[in-house]
């Protein structure tokens, strides 16, 4: 069965997009595009010199500048705002109407990311966690019911040290596919740590590639502007940092889980249910996109039974896909447990809105802050589960990106860690969206959220800073709040295009 297709026009955006490629830039020629590309490059390579002393883990080079840590960091840091610095300047050439082909862009990003493959990883220790869940994979053990603290039994006390003494005794909250793809890499590598720290970004560059082939592909598709929505996505100073940086597996998960939903609109839909359901073996916030394509494909049909067909056959592939991958592994359904929910809960992190509130009236409310933070979450997740039904029920295909983008923005806000590569789940779909391309709230937020976490991987604020950032919260609300109902030269009824939900 095929689906209709929801977007047959071409808007004013796509067509800029094709002239945009009639008109190469970042030749030599080009003194302000090689400006950014130099600026850019030279930011990733500090980055990567000053990393192995700011992360605290020996690795295959050392640099040792003359003022030792300090300068380190303050270079690490420099690194940061140059390539954070290259990326606004792009985004500056795009609001003046520059055109800039997309090949030239996904380039720029390449050779911008190429440094941090060899960096130890920075803003995050997981990926040691990835590798520890890997190993006790591939010692025929389930890392589903053993925790990183076995391998201290089984001679890999060395891979042990570095895992982040927090999640010594946690279990794997990943899909198996992803526990099946740390083993691979710690059966390549062996016992060299190095080499597989390295290899271990690997799943992480190919979700970029994902990223760089699908999100202009679905930008076209909304007859959004692909260049725009792969300067989001894709060229970032989060996805470069502490996606490709970081050798997060939410990036392989949003770049499968992109490919899917862009399929699923290009009259593919059984295709796109299949690849993300396996994007939810990699990390479970992909199967709200295999629930979003069914229900949206179900409602191009008429007739009950029609539509119970298209749901049959959605959860048939679905099931099939998931069960092929746990089968395949070995791992059977063990992997459907509470620790994919309760390893997360086990953070708390100021800057998460459950965790600010209940931080700053625990104190003023003589009650332990532990217990009202239980509290808030269960209530954030219930209406995150409340509003991803409200989604479902009014979900067509041509709203399903933006629905879909929206629900996985408020999961990443609303769960127990709002660590700020979550956000990346629903931004690379948005970043598609004709009308989230021309926000102005979006590239400072993305610039903002490499700096509050350390490159240690630890928070920059910790919970005792909950009322500033609950201050922080309730002033962007009421601003956002503002701009919404009183916007200059408009009505309340011209922000929305006509046939446009308000979600």
């Amino acid at each position: 069965m095929t689906v209709a297709d929801p977007t047959t026009s071409v808007g004013p955006s796509e067509t800029r997009s094709i002239q945009t490629e009639e008109r190469p830039r970042f030749l030599p020629s080009d003194r302000l595009g090689w400006c950014w590309l130099s600026l850019g490059l030279a930011g990733s390579i500090a980055i990567t010199i000053a990393s192995p002393r700011v992360t605290g883990g020996g690795w295959w080079f050392d640099v040792r500048l003359p003022l030792g840590y300090g300068a380190n960091t303050a270079l690490f840091y420099l690194g940061v705002v140059a390539l954070s610095g290259a990326w606004l300047g792009i985004g500056a050439q795009l609001r003046r109407q520059d055109n800039i082909p997309l090949s030239q862009l996904c380039t720029l990003a390449a050779i911008w990311c190429l440094p941090l493959l060899v960096a130890p990883p920075v803003f995050s220790r997981d990926i040691y966690s990835y590798l520890a869940q890997g190993a006790i994979f591939h010692l025929g053990r389930n890392p589903y019911h053993e925790a990183p603290a076995i391998l201290a039994q089984l001679g890999q006390r060395h891979l042990l040290d570095l895992v982040s003494p927090f999640w010594r005794q946690s279990t794997a909250p990943y899909g198996p596919g992803f526990i099946g793809i740390s083993g691979a890499i710690v059966a390549v590598s062996g016992s060299h740590l190095i080499l597989a720290a390295i290899l271990a970004r690997l799943p992480a560059l190919g979700g970029f590639v994902l990223l760089a082939l699908f999100v202009p592909r679905l930008a076209r598709r909304l007859g959004g502007d692909p260049v725009r929505a792969t300067w989001i996505a894709v060229t970032s100073p989060l996805v470069l940092c502490q996606l490709i940086g970081a050798g997060h597996n939410d990036a392989l998960m949003a770049g499968m889980m992109v490919a899917g939903v862009t399929l699923a609109l290009e009259r593919r839909p059984l295709v796109g249910i299949a690849i993300c359901a396996a994007a939810a073996t990699i990390k479970l916030p992909a199967a709200a996109a295999v629930v979003f394509i069914a229900v949206a494909w179900a409602r191009t049909a008429s007739g009950a039974g029609a539509r119970t067909r298209i749901l049959t056959e959605s959860m048939v592939a679905s099931v099939a896909m998931i069960g092929a991958v746990s089968l395949l592994t070995g791992l059977g359904l063990d992997w459907v447990s509470t620790s994919l929910f309760s390893t997360p809960a086990k953070v708390h992190l100021a800057f998460t809105p459950t965790t600010a509130v209940a931080w700053s009236l625990g104190p003023l409310l003589a009650v332990r802050s532990n217990t009202i933070g239980h509290a808030l979450g269960a209530a954030a997740a219930a209406a995150t589960a409340v509003f991803g039904v409200a989604l479902i029920r009014r979900v067509r295909f041509e709203n399903l990106v933006r629905y879909l983008g929206v629900l996985l923005l408020a999961a990443a806000l609303a769960g127990p860690a709002a660590w700020p590569w979550y956000f990346v789940w629903g931004l690379v779909l948005l970043a598609a969206c004709p009308e989230f391309q021309s926000s102005r709230v979006i590239p400072p937020a993305l610039v903002l959220s490499v700096f509050v976490v350390k490159p240690n991987g630890s928070p920059v604020l910790h919970t005792h800073a909950a009322p500033y950032v609950l201050l922080a919260y309730v002033l962007l609300a009421a601003l956002v709040w503002q701009r919404a109902r009183w916007r200059p030269g408009s009505s309340k009824r011209a922000r929305w295009r006509p046939g446009r939900s308000r979600v």
